[in-house]
């Protein structure tokens, strides 16, 4: 009797046990079949974009070294009363202080002249995004430059309508402008006196050079701008002209700065010359980018 008892005590705890095992088995099973709780789910929704590629360049080239010797010479003529060692310095240029050459360098360089005094300098910046899945380089650099077009107070390019073509312009009178029948035409230009020579067309050959202005520049770079302005007029102070480009290529923006410094007052040193000298090294320096 005993022996029965503790046989009928042993068999429930055996299958409640093997109840235990077989929900076990059965919850594992629906876990590991349906995905439920893997970890391939959970990281589903964890995707973030991919960041955008690095700026086309890496580091900056010696803005020193950028311009070859025969554009600098003709931007920057030497006093005669230099050494051979002096002018070898005045070339060579000064560069600019800087705490990362990967990210900003400049140099300088002075002439001075019985008749004038010449400034060159040159900026290479490099603009780099600090989160590139927000903004790329390229698109960091374009609202540096964007910023700088502003402060110069330029407008931002872009299409402008032509006056000929927009609607509800009336079409050009090819008349307008001819005199009324009737009306007095303007004389005729007389001869000049004997023995003097006719005067050149568009006024005295003493006229100064035209006034080139600021403007955007188009052909240079990825997109560029030109600053010219000149000092103020003064009965003991001649004018000096400072011409100012700043261009972007890529991620790298680039300032060439320009200063010319009469001497004498009442010279005023003309707009074309130095806004195609400084064009001309700035142009250089594109295809320097580009190699």
């Amino acid at each position: 009797m005993q022996r029965k008892a503790v046989r009928r005590g042993v068999l429930p705890g055996i299958a409640m046990l093997t109840a235990l095992v077989a929900g076990v088995t059965g919850l594992t099973g629906c876990t590991s079949g349906n995905g439920v709780g893997s970890d391939s789910d959970s990281k589903a929704g964890d995707s973030s974009p991919a960041p955008a590629p690095a700026g086309k360049y890496r580091s900056l080239p010696s803005p020193c070294k950028a311009a070859d010797a025969k554009r600098l010479r003709a931007m920057l003529p030497a006093g005669d009363s230099l050494t051979d060692e002096q002018r070898v310095r005045l070339y060579a240029g000064t560069a600019d202080t800087s705490y990362d050459g990967d990210r900003h360098v400049g140099c300088r360089w002075t002439a001075q002249t019985p008749e004038e005094t010449r400034l060159l300098s040159v900026g290479f910046e490099r603009v780099v995004s600090y989160d590139r899945t927000l903004m790329s380089d390229d698109d960091k650099a374009r609202q540096v430059y964007v910023r700088r077009l502003t402060d110069a107070h330029l407008p931002f390019p872009g299409p402008t309508p032509n006056p000929a073509t927009s609607p509800g312009t009336p079409a050009a009178n090819p008349t307008a402008g001819a005199p009324a029948p009737g009306a007095a035409t303007p004389a005729a230009t007389a001869p000049p006196p004997a023995g003097q020579s006719p005067s050149p067309a568009g006024g005295s050959p003493s006229a100064p050079p035209p006034e080139l202005g600021s403007r955007v520049l188009e052909g240079l770079g990825t997109e560029a701008y030109i600053e010219d302005k000149l000092g103020a007029a003064g009965a003991s102070a001649a004018q000096a002209r400072t011409v100012r480009i700043v261009f972007r290529t890529s991620n790298v923006i680039v300032t060439v700065e320009y200063s010319v410094q009469p001497s004498l007052p009442g010279t005023v040193p003309p707009s074309p010359e130095t806004q195609d000298k400084a064009r001309q090294l700035a142009q250089a320096l594109v295809e320097r980018f580009n190699e």
